[in-house]
């Protein structure tokens, strides 16, 4: 399974690139998932309800079940994405990771010229390219934020090489 980060400041656009991505992406015929990371402590149940209650007694997990979706909650990996990622069942052709910038995967920086923010990476980051609202000068190549079909077309090169083949 191979994952690719996307990277940048908030209001950047991280989100509204991938949601333009992932119909893209999944009619060249690629099994997506992604991976929201936060730095906040997420809930999906209440303090109070039968879910919330289970896990403070100690389940591990604790999975929801409803008519339209389910949820599964675990205590956070500390770290280990890989243990992470190999949860996904049935696992994805691709995993996209929003926010993440721990994981050593290769990664789109995504800028928006508005903030006037500088691009979020570090020189030892795997940065793939930036997708970004304005010209840049930069060591990556820069496509524009504003072009998913470029952008998928990138990642389904990217994609294609790494697995010995084209799509």
């Amino acid at each position: 399974m191979k994952a690719l980060g996307f990277v940048g400041y908030s209001g950047a656009g991280k989100t509204t690139l991938l949601c333009a991505l992932l119909p893209r992406l999944r009619s060249a015929g690629l099994r997506v998932a992604v991976v929201k990371a936060t730095h906040h402590d997420i809930r999906w149940d209440q303090p109070g309800k039968d879910s919330y209650r289970l896990q403070e007694a100690g389940a591990d997990p604790v999975l929801l079940a409803g008519p339209q979706r389910w949820y599964l909650s675990r205590p956070a990996a500390n770290g280990d994405w890989q243990s992470l990622l190999a949860t996904l069942q049935p696992p994805p052709d691709l995993v996209l990771s929003e926010g993440n910038t721990a994981w050593p995967i290769p990664r789109i920086l995504v800028h928006r010229g508005g903030l006037q923010r500088s691009l979020c990476w570090e020189p030892h980051d795997p940065v793939l390219f930036v997708a970004s609202d304005e010209t840049l000068n930069t060591p990556f190549p820069c496509l524009d934020l504003n072009d998913p079909a470029t952008i998928t077309q990138y990642i389904l090169d990217w994609y294609g090489e790494a697995h010995g083949h084209l799509l």
